[in-house]
Formats: C-alpha cells, structure tokens, sequence
C-alpha cells in the first residue's frame, strides 16, 4: 500500500528501499521557483538511526501496514522476554533488541501493546508514564529539604533516576517513558 508525501503524518510507518522508518517530523516546503517538497526526518525501526530525508510533492511512498497486540508480560528469560496473549493465551519469545530501550519500563504482569509487522515484533507502545518501585537509593535525612535537590535511585527494571531528597527505598514512583525522568510519587 503506498501513500503521498502530502498526506504523511508524525509516528507513521513507510517501507522505503526494504527498510520500516518511522516519521518524527516533517515540513511541507514551496520554494520561490521551482517544485513544492516535502521535508523529512525518519526514525530506523531495526537501528534506531535518523535520517533527513526530502522527497518530492506528491510523491508515493510505501505505507507499512502493522498489526498492534495487547499482550501480557510474564517473565525474564535470559535474553529474551515471554509475552501472553491475553486472547489466545498463546506465549511468544521476545528478543530485547527487538524491544530496545522499552524493557527498562517493564515490569512482571505489566499489560503492553507489541507492534507486528509481517509476523515479526518490531516494537512495543509504552504508555506515557509507568509506576515502578524503587529498589535502592540513599535514605532523606531530617531537615535536609533543599529545594530542587536530587540524588540517583535504582528502580526494580534496572533503570536509574534522579529523584527528590524525599523518595525513599520502596516507594513507588511515576517514571516518564519518553524523557526517563521522575515525575511524582504513586
């Protein structure tokens, strides 16, 4: 299936030159003399690089086609993680590259929506914050209430964040997915 440039939108997915890319931005341009164009920046799906790109108004280009499952997170197994569908209960194997900076916000149980294209995993949506425990951080100490101060804490994914003075060991926390930054107490 193939769609215009005039008609792209941000978080898209095109197959261009048998690689999926992902659309960040993009920017109808008309120059004074000549052509309208279309100006890009894509996201690899598989390394992660991004690329400029300038295509002409008009222009077809190929509109990946994916497939969105909500599947259960179950276990850790080496390398890879084991999602259920919670259809089917059908288990599949993910590897973590497949997966990339995601599995530092999954937790045991957690409900996440995995991206399918041609029956391979290709990504997962994470939610914009997620709740985790913090496993290890320096305790607050009385009356040490600077404002605006922050010290490191370790969540139970792995995942280190700066916190307030206040957090302690076993709290549990709101972590924003797109910035891995600490955003208030749960």
């Amino acid at each position: 299936m193939s769609v215009s440039t005039n008609d792209l939108k941000n978080g898209m997915t095109l197959e261009l030159e048998g690689n999926l890319w992902t659309v960040l931005e993009f920017l109808h341009h008309k120059p004074g003399k000549g052509q309208a164009v279309v100006r890009t920046k894509l996201r690899n799906l598989k390394t992660g690089a991004v690329l400029e790109r300038t295509f002409k108004h008009d222009e077809k280009v190929g509109l990946a086609m994916l497939e969105k499952k909500e599947m259960q997170f179950l276990y850790h197994d080496g390398d890879h993680y084991v999602f259920m569908d919670s259809s089917t209960y059908e288990q599949i194997h993910v590897g973590a590259a497949a997966l990339g900076d995601a599995t530092r916000y999954i937790v045991d149980g957690s409900t996440m929506v995995l991206q399918f294209y041609k029956d391979e995993i290709i990504g997962l949506d994470l939610p914009a914050a997620v709740e985790l425990t913090v496993s290890d951080t320096e305790p607050g100490i009385q009356g040490d209430r600077v404002s605006g101060a922050r010290k490191p804490a370790t969540l139970e994914t792995g995942l280190v964040v700066q916190v307030p003075l206040f957090v302690n060991s076993g709290d549990r926390i709101k972590v924003d997915t797109r910035s891995a930054e600490y955003l208030t107490r749960a």
